[in-house]
């Protein structure tokens, strides 16, 4: 399991538009999505599509959002 640093995208609310936050790290391993850390929030699962290893031009354009998407794996 390596750690790499990521940006991790946040949907927002009804008032703000999603956005890219970076300073996260990702560890894949054998289950399902991605494990993200970072000292301000709980570490959790999310799935591949939440997360980008390079760091987006636009911090405003979001992912690709599956229909009926995951937004975290348990």
């Amino acid at each position: 399991m390596e750690r790499e640093n990521c940006w991790v995208w946040f949907k927002g609310s009804l008032k703000e538009e999603g956005v890219w936050k970076g300073g996260f790290s990702s560890k894949k391993d054998e289950k399902p999505g991605v494990l993200i850390q970072n000292p301000s929030y709980a570490q959790c699962r999310v799935p591949d599509w939440r997360i980008t290893t390079t760091e987006p031009t636009d911090k405003r354009k979001g992912p690709t959002i599956p229909e009926n998407a995951v937004w975290k794996i348990f």
